[in-house]
């Protein structure tokens, strides 16, 4: 072969891998971009939660995700109406997400029933060994992890504020719900910090919705100096018609969640439920990069609020002791 007919065919030959190495890369670009579905199971209603979840959109922002180009956040609620809760978890599995993120016991614990399978993320839960969701917090053991509520001395600052905002107080009113997972270890832990303070516990147990104006009537016979609710979907949604009672009653009230005292009820100390869903993220992307849930410890929560509403101590007309405000993270005036 002569020495033009060599050159020739080499350019024939780059020619050509440069014509197969671009059919490459275009079929790769035309290639979509592979997209991460995040079921979302909520009990009561995405407004209800509303900080909650912006913080764990805020969490995936944070580690470099966009949503609706690389996760998809499909949510489904129920409004409070926990009998649809199956339904509901049913249909994120028709949509085959890849990861289940619950916004709390009540969803943690449709979602197991429905997949054994699909990584289940817990945005909180107050006991989640005790409520079967997990053989231990540091390894879960299943398709299940996520954060935690469990800290038992949040009942005894509780009941210790209380004692302090009111000094004579002997009677408290707890309500909460039965059927709600976790809530007979909770009052168990607020009765051994109501034998050190010497302050009787009442609970009145709270199914529904329209049965909270029943309660709040029940409690005011029963001479309570005061009330604690605990965590319940049965509270949530209506959260104003709760507070709205509570002032009603002239009962200083303690509540489970900042949100209520956002809604104009009396005080809260709790977990930071925004930090937690923050938190839930980073589970999001672990599993993700191919961790396996059964291996991903169960987090406890690291940051509380004590939050004080001083419109709604003056509707009341409670004044509240200086040595209590000064223990607040945050006064709404």
């Amino acid at each position: 072969m002569t020495t033009g007919n060599r050159q020739k065919g080499l350019v024939f030959g780059l020619t050509v891998c440069a014509f197969l190495l671009a059919l490459c890369v275009s079929a790769r670009a035309q290639q979509p971009m592979q997209i991460t579905r995040i079921g979302f199971l909520i009990v009561s209603t995405p407004t209800a939660i509303a900080d909650r979840r912006e913080a764990f959109r805020q969490g995936l922002r944070e580690l470099g995700y966009v949503e609706g180009k690389q996760v998809i956040i499909e949510q489904r609620w129920a409004a409070g109406k926990i009998e649809r809760m199956p339904e509901l978890a049913a249909d994120l599995m028709r949509l085959k997400v890849d990861v289940i993120l619950s916004a709390g016991p009540q969803a943690t614990r449709v979602a197991k029933q429905i997949t054994s399978k699909t990584p289940i993320i817990m945005g909180f839960d107050n006991d989640p060994v005790g409520n079967g969701f997990v053989a231990s917090l540091a390894r879960p053991g299943g398709n299940i992890t996520g954060l935690s509520t469990l800290a038992p001395e949040i009942s005894g600052k509780q009941l210790e504020l209380l004692s302090e905002l009111i000094p004579q107080v002997s009677r408290v009113a707890v309500l909460g719900s039965s059927t709600q997972p976790g809530t007979a270890q909770k009052f168990k832990e607020l009765e051994l910090a109501a034998r050190n303070l010497n302050i009787k516990l009442q609970f009145v147990d709270v199914l529904h919705t329209e049965d909270m104006e029943a309660a709040f009537g029940a409690v005011v016979p029963r001479r309570a100096d005061a009330v604690l609710v605990l965590n319940s979907p049965v509270f949530n949604s209506p959260r104003t018609h709760i507070t709205g009672l509570a002032a009603k009653s002239r009962l200083p009230t303690f509540y489970w969640a900042t949100e209520f005292v956002e809604a104009g009820g009396l005080m809260t100390y709790s977990v930071n439920f925004a930090d937690l869903f923050r938190r839930a993220a980073t589970y999001v992307d672990k599993i993700l990069k191919g961790r396996k849930p059964a291996d991903l410890p169960v987090e406890q929560p690291k940051k509380f609020d004590f939050i004080i509403n001083l419109k709604a101590a003056k509707q009341i007309g409670l004044t509240i002791p200086p040595n209590v405000l000064a223990k607040a993270d945050k006064i709404i005036k």
